[in-house]
């Protein structure tokens, strides 16, 4: 469950594939609910598939592992693509996902930490991820225990002051397992984020708040995974890190790509016939 190094070539393999997974699986749980965030995940499917199929320390059905690796989502909307991860972790039953935002079922359209083992955060609100994560950090420090704390954040969420205060108190506090990582898609509910409020220069921004700070094509599967596992591994880090993936939203469906109202909505059965098939026949 964890290399610390650049994936393989059978290891690139199956991440893709995995991405594949993610991708299909949150259209299918979409036409559960009729309606959710597809290209929000589709901007974050291959950060999904390096963290939990390469990067992060776990264990396979055993979701309250204490030496485990802490995942925290920002943008919990794009909780329809972590939880068929779970589910193949075998850290609650497949079936439960069948029932996606059904009344009583314990996955909705954000996840929550008390219903859904192996989410650690649970996350709605955005702008709060950041300041758990730092304070898991700091107690597994406390504690003595190694894992590391992986934050996925949103890049409209950098205009949230919390992020910064979480920032800074990351920095003073020399959390070097703590790990940032923001989804540079470029779009946020109401349009391009550089448009709502302007939030480069940001990897000058981290840096200059402590951090150690890094770009990455965030669909690069090898670059990103080898990136990240080299982050995890440097154990004698004292400042926080933040990796900044460049992605396109909605990636893996041409359509989605180039328009930003997919970040919520629904696919009728043909537009989501022609979505299946171009993700299974592109190799991003």
């Amino acid at each position: 469950m964890q290399a610390p190094h650049a994936p393989t070539d059978a290891q690139l393999s199956l991440l893709r594939q995995k991405a594949r997974f993610i991708r299909l699986e949150t259209i299918r749980l979409i036409e559960i609910a009729k309606v959710g965030h597809y290209s929000s995940v589709f901007s974050c499917a291959e950060i999904f598939a390096a963290l939990y199929y390469h990067v992060m320390s776990l264990r396979r059905g055993e979701p309250r592992w204490e030496g485990r690796d802490r995942f925290l989502m920002g943008k919990g909307h794009a909780a329809v693509g972590l939880f068929p991860v779970l589910a193949d972790l075998g850290f609650f039953p497949a079936e439960l996902l069948d029932r996606y935002t059904r009344l009583g079922s314990p996955l909705g359209d954000h996840p929550d930490m008390s219903k859904v083992p192996g989410v650690d955060f649970s996350s709605g609100s955005i702008g709060h991820a950041l300041s758990n994560g730092a304070g898991m950090a700091l107690g597994g420090r406390m504690q003595g225990l190694p894992f590391s704390v992986f934050v996925m954040l949103g890049d409209g969420e950098m205009q949230e002051g919390q992020v910064w205060e979480a920032a800074q108190f990351a920095a003073h506090h020399r959390l070097g397992r703590l790990i940032a990582i923001v989804d540079r898609n470029g779009y946020q509910l109401d349009g391009k984020v550089d448009e709502v409020i302007g939030v480069e220069p940001l990897k000058d921004k981290w840096t200059a708040f402590g951090w150690e700070t890094h770009e990455v094509d965030g669909h690069d599967l090898r670059a990103l995974a080898g990136l990240l596992s080299r982050l995890k591994a440097d154990t004698a880090r004292t400042r926080p890190a933040c990796v900044i993936a460049r992605t396109v939203k909605g990636k893996g469906v041409s359509f989605m790509e180039t328009e930003p109202g997919w970040h919520l909505g629904y696919l009728a059965p043909a537009d989501a016939q022609a979505a299946i098939a171009e993700i299974q026949s592109r190799d991003i």
